[in-house]
């Protein structure tokens, strides 16, 4: 038998044995499973920003585990099993890829398939489906912004050409620093909510995943700082104690050793 179908099998006859003897997951719900699978992603997330393969292995596992608790669940309530949930998406994935399993030619355009993935999406639920439908009202807002423009942008809703993004930036610097002299906090809020959604949309039409690029910033502030309080502590001070000057001679240190 081929490895990966014997495995499989084990996975959903181990929760079957689970689901039956073991006091915990016996009691989880689907709800309460939500807040595990959150979890779960992020970890997968670190792991894949670490390019930590074995953990991304481990972490794909986890997830599998969620996929086969969900799926036992929705057998228990006569709803779904795993069969009809892997039914489910082989049949979408042969209908959004007619290129692949039909006649259509994207003339090998990676842009064309995302067209066309939208397109069909809109197709689907007998057309009636809007085109920002799908994007989960609990995903973090930057993600969804990302989503949200692709979506716009997979039906023609775009710019013309990617570089006409940096005009929008502009005008979205020049009303936030209105709002800032006129010291109005709420408009300042909404003015900084625009920039943001344009800068992420300028970072999608260059191809950079906003969040990815936020998390790379994150971590090398994390690195320097580190650096940072480390060579303080070691000088027996403290960062409080330290003027900025002082600091940023050492912040300086962190960069050059990069």
């Amino acid at each position: 038998m081929d490895k990966r179908i014997e495995e499989f099998q084990r996975l959903l006859d181990i929760m079957d044995e689970l689901r039956e003897k073991c006091p915990w997951d016996r009691e989880q719900t689907l709800e309460s499973l939500r807040k595990l699978t959150i979890e779960e992603t992020y970890e997968l997330g670190d792991a894949i920003l670490k390019n930590d393969l074995n953990e991304i292995k481990k972490e794909l596992g986890d997830l599998m585990l969620h996929i086969a608790f969900y799926s036992k669940i929705g057998s228990e309530k006569g709803a779904f099993d795993i069969g009809d949930v892997l039914e489910g998406i082989n049949k979408k994935l042969v209908y959004r890829h007619p290129h692949v399993f039909g006649n259509v030619d994207v003339q090998g355009s990676s842009r064309k398939v995302e067209e066309n993935w939208e397109s069909l999406k809109l197709k689907e639920k007998g057309g009636n489906k809007r085109v920002l439908e799908g994007v989960p009202a609990a995903m973090p807002a930057l993600v969804k912004a990302n989503r949200i423009q692709e979506k716009a942008s997979g039906v023609g809703f775009d710019w013309e050409y990617k570089e006409q993004v940096w005009d929008k930036v502009k005008e979205e610097v020049e009303e936030l620093s209105t709002e800032i002299l006129n010291v109005d906090e709420d408009k300042m809020e909404a003015e900084f909510g625009d920039l943001f959604f344009a800068m992420v949309n300028a970072a999608r039409l260059y191809g950079i995943d906003p969040e990815a690029a936020l998390e790379r910033t994150n971590l090398k502030f994390i690195r320097r700082f580190n650096y940072l309080e480390g060579e303080t502590l070691m000088k027996g001070k403290d960062l409080k104690e330290m003027s900025l000057k002082e600091m940023d001679k050492i912040w300086d240190e962190a960069k050059k050793k990069e």
